[in-house]
């Protein structure tokens, strides 16, 4: 036990400073002592908050969240029989290395999830939601849908288990489970983390406006700052994503302002400022983030930048960075194939790219793989199978809905290399209507690409090459 506990105790936040309070009448006359008809209420518990946070799967900050893993880890070194706590414990662990990006939290969850599961056995729901939302952390859907789907076997009704089989059923692609389970969460629950979720389903369909909608409700009626930054943080990347890059920057900031441990929303200010041309800002915004979340995206983001600034060295430097993190997460358990994919069809070796990114798609196909496979081919040469995986990436009557200008890029450029130009010209088009300053290393590429298309035809053939494939 002692053995188990020290494994679990290593990356321990604790919470230091006290609570606090006074009774004041009119900012100025204070209660005397014969005047108080009721005991003051008890002071909540370390990580109280942080506890109903954690089992309703809602943000909470990282301060609270080691108060409340403090005081579990003490409960199950009392009562090791304690299922339940073991279960809360998992799960604030994966909340934990959800936030900080540290991967080394994972197989903490795992020991403390499967713990409780050996104690209660596998009619154990909150354990199951535990390893659902641990297995989403680690990119392994296929894990998570089965043990969500398992714990609403138990539980039809738990309606925190439907947001856990949302993010599995989206990173397999399965666009028909994903709107069944939205349509049941909804039927069962309100709230900000109900609304904040369907947004991301919202947004993946291609409906910007009910997305922001649904984000700018969630913010609203956010019960903690750190809920509400974890809100305006996704509201920011959708802005971004529409190119309003004054707005994201704003609710990156004002996301960092509520909570500084939000280190998305430090990258979000990061990708923002460079697209506005304020280059040591964006940079310093990126330095912040990985030193305090070091993960692979944001390396990656920021090697593209130097790139862009013709800082060949320092590129390099990050994308060796990226290879290091993702050897870092593999230890954790995180599959990062994706990001490494697109490290390798742009920064390495394109071959290498579609290797592994062939072997994500068929266990996991989401749009996300389906879109960095089809660039992967391409850059390695395969650009009429490119345009079918692209095409799963763009067509909506394949899944592909969602409005990203980076996809519509890898789509016109595939299209550009084939000889299809009234296409490829459309694509890229698109790519600066959705976003005009989408990526600093990709948006002149796109102009010079429009440049040498010419001008458009003035009628376009009727059928586009690839609509019927996929």
């Amino acid at each position: 036990m002692k053995t188990q506990l020290n494994a679990l105790r290593s990356g321990r936040w604790v919470l230091v400073g006290a609570l606090a309070g006074s009774l004041v009448l009119g900012g100025a006359l204070a209660w005397w002592p014969w005047e108080r008809t009721a005991p003051r209420p008890p002071a909540p518990a370390p990580g109280a908050q942080a506890l109903t946070a954690v089992t309703s799967g809602v943000p909470v900050g990282l301060p609270e969240l080691g108060a409340l893993i403090g005081a579990r880890e003490a409960r199950v070194r009392a009562r090791p029989e304690d299922a339940l706590s073991w279960a809360v414990l998992g799960a604030a662990y994966v909340e934990q290395g959800r936030r900080t990006g540290d991967a080394a939290d994972f197989p903490r969850a795992d020991e403390a999830l499967r713990t409780s599961l050996r104690v209660r056995g596998p009619r154990n729901v909150e354990a199951l939601d535990g390893m659902a939302a641990l297995a989403n952390a680690r990119h392994d859907y296929p894990a998570a849908r089965s043990w969500g789907e398992a714990a609403l076997k138990l539980e039809p009704k738990r309606w925190t288990t439907y947001p856990l089989l949302l993010d599995a059923y989206t990173g397999l692609g399965d666009d028909k489970a994903t709107q069944r389970t939205l349509d049941r969460l909804l039927e069962l629950r309100t709230g900000p983390a109900v609304r904040a979720r369907a947004a991301a389903v919202y947004r993946d369909r291609g409906w910007r406006e009910d997305a922001a909608a649904a984000l700018s409700d969630a913010a609203a009626a956010a019960g903690s700052p750190a809920e509400r930054a974890e809100w305006l943080e996704r509201a920011g990347e959708l802005s971004f994503e529409r190119g309003d890059l004054d707005d994201a920057l704003r609710r990156f900031e004002e996301a960092v302002r509520l909570d500084p441990d939000q280190r998305a929303a430090q990258a979000g200010q990061g990708r923002t400022l460079a697209a506005m041309g304020r280059t040591r800002e964006a940079l310093s915004a990126y330095q912040v983030a990985l030193e305090k979340a070091p993960r692979p995206q944001y390396a990656l983001e920021l090697g593209e930048l130097y790139d862009s600034l013709g800082l060949g060295p320092a590129a390099r430097a990050e994308y060796d960075r990226v290879r290091a993190l993702v050897q870092a997460d593999r230890s954790g358990g995180v599959d990062d194939e994706l990001v490494l994919g697109l490290l390798e069809a742009d920064h390495g070796d394109p071959a290498t790219a579609v290797r592994r990114l062939r072997a994500e798609y068929a266990r996991q196909p989401g749009i996300a793989v389906a879109d960095a496979l089809g660039w992967a081919l391409h850059r390695a040469g395969d650009d009429k199978e490119a345009l079918r995986y692209a095409t799963v990436a763009t067509d909506r009557a394949k899944g592909g809905g969602v409005r990203s200008a980076l996809y519509a890029y890898h789509r016109g450029m595939v299209e550009r290399s084939l000889g299809y130009d009234a296409y490829a010209r459309r694509w890229l088009q698109e790519a600066l209507r959705i976003n005009p300053a989408f990526s600093p290393l990709l948006v002149p590429v796109t102009q010079e690409a429009l440049a040498g298309l010419g001008e458009p035809p003035s009628v376009p053939p009727p059928t586009e090459p690839g609509a019927d494939k996929g």
